[in-house]
């Protein structure tokens, strides 16, 4: 009788052996990650265009180039949001991030004259929260409905081991497209035209590395009042998105030149759209350091040229046009409700000269 029953429950040895085993034993919940499809899609519906012939939930997007294109050029971008997201994971801060992710992608884009389309998701971690990551994507969306493009489809993997617990990466992919004759390229840019800078609305989402390095050093009361709101909604504020204001003025305006200030900062992003020959000169002086840098530059003892190669400094787009457009393109701009200052001048660039200087 002893025997027998050994033999129905089982040494623990062999009940280990013959336990059937699932996905979610092995810390994958299937159940978890259609529950977070089911969250997200009223948020995917809110970017639709007439264009989304299949969104999410298929094996793949399917998307209908407008017939308003006669020769539409394709336009992609890819990019990921970097280490702010540390800085979101310890202040439990997850509904603006996703914000962050679709600019980096369509203001990218955005520069060679393209209208953003869709956009595609990709979020990975250790163990699904569906709470977080559901935050995460409605950020996604808000970026994706400022943006004008949709919101197709994505992927969301849970990958045990992969990730501490709590965390989790991102990445993005926009594209857009544009009329084959109105690719913007920079190569119409001549001396005498001007440049003028949008204002950004933060960091953005880059030089985070550094910011969490003076963060380290300074030890600021994330709670404190900065300038009418918490020093934590100062450093992760959304990145902002230029694509309609932008769009706008390409209808009106012969834009020659357009740069997207990210990593590298002014003097790096700038030289992108110039010519051999072209140099830009901007004027430090014509728009004023928000006080984010302000604060991270003193207390971090940031040099002026470290500023200006890192961060945005307080301008996420520069915008060449010819002189004469500048009264009419800021009009239009400021209309549209962005901050625009005339940053500086192209000139002529001596043989090894930097392409973009402050001054």
């Amino acid at each position: 009788m002893r025997n027998f029953i050994r033999a129905v429950q089982g040494t623990p040895e062999e009940l280990a052996v013959s336990t059937s085993l699932t996905y979610r034993d092995a810390g994958v919940d299937i159940d978890a990650g259609d529950s977070l499809v089911e969250r997200i899609k009223p948020a995917a519906r809110r970017t639709m265009r007439p264009e989304v012939l299949a969104g999410i939930g298929g094996f793949g997007a399917l998307f209908e180039i407008s017939k308003k294109y006669r020769e539409p050029v394709l336009v992609s971008g890819t990019d990921g949001v970097g280490t702010k997201l540390k800085l979101a994971f310890e202040l439990n801060k997850h509904d603006t991030i996703g914000q962050d992710l679709v600019a980096m992608s369509v203001n990218d884009i955005l520069v060679q004259g393209a209208e953003p389309l869709f956009f595609l998701d990709y979020f990975a971690c250790g163990k699904l929260d569906v709470d977080t990551a559901a935050q995460v994507v409605e950020g996604i969306a808000r970026g994706c409905e400022l943006a004008g493009c949709a919101l197709i489809g994505g992927e969301t993997a849970e990958m045990p081991g992969m990730y501490p617990p709590g965390e989790y990466d991102l990445a993005g992919f926009a594209v857009g497209a544009v009329e084959k004759s109105a690719i913007i390229d920079g190569k119409t840019i001549k001396p005498g035209d001007i440049v003028l800078g949008l204002g950004s609305s933060g960091a953005h989402s880059n030089g985070y590395s550094l910011i969490r390095r003076i963060i380290e050093r300074a030890r600021p009361d994330m709670r404190a009042d900065f300038h009418g709101r918490t020093f934590a909604e100062a450093v992760l504020a959304p990145t902002r998105i230029y694509v309609k204001p932008v769009l706008a003025l390409m209808q009106a305006l012969p834009v020659k030149g357009l740069a997207h200030i990210t990593g590298g900062g002014l003097v790096d992003n700038v030289p992108r759209i110039l010519q051999p020959g072209l140099k830009a000169v901007l004027e430090k002086d014509s728009w004023v350091l928000p006080p984010l840098f302000r604060w991270l530059q003193k207390e971090g003892n940031v040099a002026d040229v470290e500023m200006h190669r890192v961060f945005n400094c307080g301008i996420g787009m520069a915008i060449v046009l010819a002189a004469e457009h500048e009264k009419p393109a800021a009009e239009l701009l400021s209309a549209a409700g962005e901050h625009v200052f005339r940053i500086g001048r192209i000139e002529t660039c001596a043989p090894g000269e930097a392409q973009t200087i402050v001054v």
